[in-house]
């Protein structure tokens, strides 16, 4: 039964950070390669926020999503400034240099060693300390994820991330500002990785860099190229193909070093081949030309 409910966390997790990439690649059409940083950056400020200030899970929640809306900053500005293939270079360039940060930074990050004695979270004088009250915070978190993502993309407003994405001069020609929606989509996208690294980061009450390398960004990217681009459907089919592929490895008996190595090639694998065979994903509406 823990095992199951751990899955089941990790799925809501992993269901977040897709949608909150899906937001910048599927519909706003932003190719970024830092979602990993984003998630990193909210998991070490609430981390940081739990042990060092001992403010509640609320408060280090809320101070992760502000954290990260300062962050993406620079990423908002490659946007405006760069198009395509060179904005998610400089989107690779911010990931590593965010890895880099998180690893050296030992006074206040403690280095590759991590920060360990996370808190669990407490609402309302109640302790998620126990893995199913843990898998109902995240199921509601994630559920209200994803309710806002659905309400979203009834709007205008997802209206004009798909300008963005398909026709720039269009819109400009309509005197809408494609460089606003674009800071909206991607400050947006970093406050929903802010909240996934929160739960990352309270549940293994324990985090390093190696969680949030460029390894981690291109292994969200490809859940989303898979699962599908431009819709909620392909944002939850990628994120169970995630989380459940390395499982079903475990039936093999392969070793540990061996499956992590092997599944990486077997994302790699599938992802070339939906990019040759299907190019939309499973249940994506957009592709990348």
């Amino acid at each position: 039964m823990n095992y199951l409910l751990h899955i089941l966390i990790m799925v809501e997790i992993y269901l977040i950070l897709a949608l909150a990439m899906n937001l910048l690649a599927g519909y706003s059409g932003l190719l970024s390669l830092t979602q990993a940083a984003f998630y990193g950056i909210g998991a070490y400020a609430a981390a940081l926020l739990l042990t060092k200030s001992g403010v509640s899970f609320s408060m280090a929640l809320l101070g992760a999503i502000v954290f990260n809306l300062v962050a993406c900053l620079p990423v908002v500005w490659f946007s405006i400034k760069l198009r395509d293939l060179f904005f998610a270079l400089a989107t690779l360039a911010w990931q590593i240099i965010v890895f880099a940060v998180l690893y050296n930074w030992t006074s206040i990050t403690n280095g590759p060693f991590g920060i360990t004695g996370i808190p669990k979270p407490e609402l309302f004088g109640f302790s998620f300390s126990s893995l199913p009250s843990f898998a109902i915070l995240g199921g509601v978190v994630a559920l209200l994820v994803l309710l806002f993502f659905i309400g979203l993309h009834r709007t205008p407003l997802s209206r004009f991330f798909q300008g963005v994405r398909d026709d720039q001069l269009a819109m400009m020609t309509f005197g809408k500002s494609p460089a606003y929606y674009k800071t909206v989509a991607i400050m947006l996208s970093s406050g929903f990785s802010a909240v996934a690294g929160v739960l990352y980061a309270t549940y293994f009450s324990y985090i390093d860099p190696t969680s949030f390398t460029l390894d981690e960004s291109i292994l969200i990217i490809s859940m989303v190229l898979i699962g599908g681009l431009g819709t909620i459907k392909g944002s939850l089919a990628g994120a169970l193909f995630y989380i459940l592929l390395p499982e079903l490895l475990r039936f093999l008996n392969i070793p540990d070093a061996v499956a992590a190595n092997l599944r990486m090639m077997i994302y790699a694998s599938i992802l070339v081949l939906v990019v040759m065979y299907r190019p939309y994903g499973f249940f994506g509406k957009y592709k990348f030309e």
